[in-house]
């Protein structure tokens, strides 16, 4: 099986192509207290459909340890209460943020929602500094998708949003691999 990944990032946050509003309102906000247990249960869910499972082994002291850092945001989209998709922002390198994961729960895809999700997430990783005192000044913001992944809607909807493609690479992937991130 062949597996093609993506690497894309921004550079300035005037890149950021906002997605329209989806018709139904979504709200969107910060997981501010890590919750092993709430992230595991996003990363299951999103991640299910597409072979998600680097971090299935993880006991909770390891999530926890992930969620506390300085600089690491869970950001949660809701539909009327119900979360419907989640980005997870990995600022804890000085002046570059990670879209580590990004996502929305089976039921909530096609309605609009991650596009609105992408862009606010790429709004929060561009500030994510002024939540983080004494962080540096934001310069790149990036992430990675592959064939895995829910396309062609993933990499198109990052494109649109303003990421670029820097690099690409594709690779032979032994048939019974059962999961698509390395750590």
């Amino acid at each position: 099986m062949e597996i093609t990944t993506w690497y894309l990032e921004q550079t300035d946050p005037a890149a950021i192509r906002p997605s329209a509003a989806p018709d139904e309102p979504v709200a969107i906000s910060r997981a501010e207290v890590p919750s092993p247990e709430f992230n595991r249960f996003l990363y299951t869910t999103v991640g299910g459909d597409w072979q998600w499972t680097d971090r299935l082994g993880w006991d909770r002291q390891r999530w926890l340890d992930l969620l506390a850092q300085p600089g690491y945001e869970t950001w949660v989209a809701y539909l009327r209460g119900t979360p419907a998709g989640y980005a997870e922002l990995d600022g804890t390198k000085p002046g570059e943020v990670e879209l580590a994961y990004f996502g929305l729960l089976p039921a909530f895809t096609g309605r609009g929602i991650g596009g609105h999700l992408l862009t606010v997430a790429l709004r929060r990783a561009w500030d994510l500094p002024e939540r983080w005192p004494g962080a540096e000044p934001t310069r790149r913001v990036w992430v990675h998708t592959c064939t895995l992944d829910g396309q062609p809607a993933a990499l198109a909807n990052y494109q649109r949003r303003g990421l670029t493609i820097y690099r690409t690479e594709t690779r032979d992937q032994d048939p019974d691999f059962t999961g698509h991130r390395a750590q």
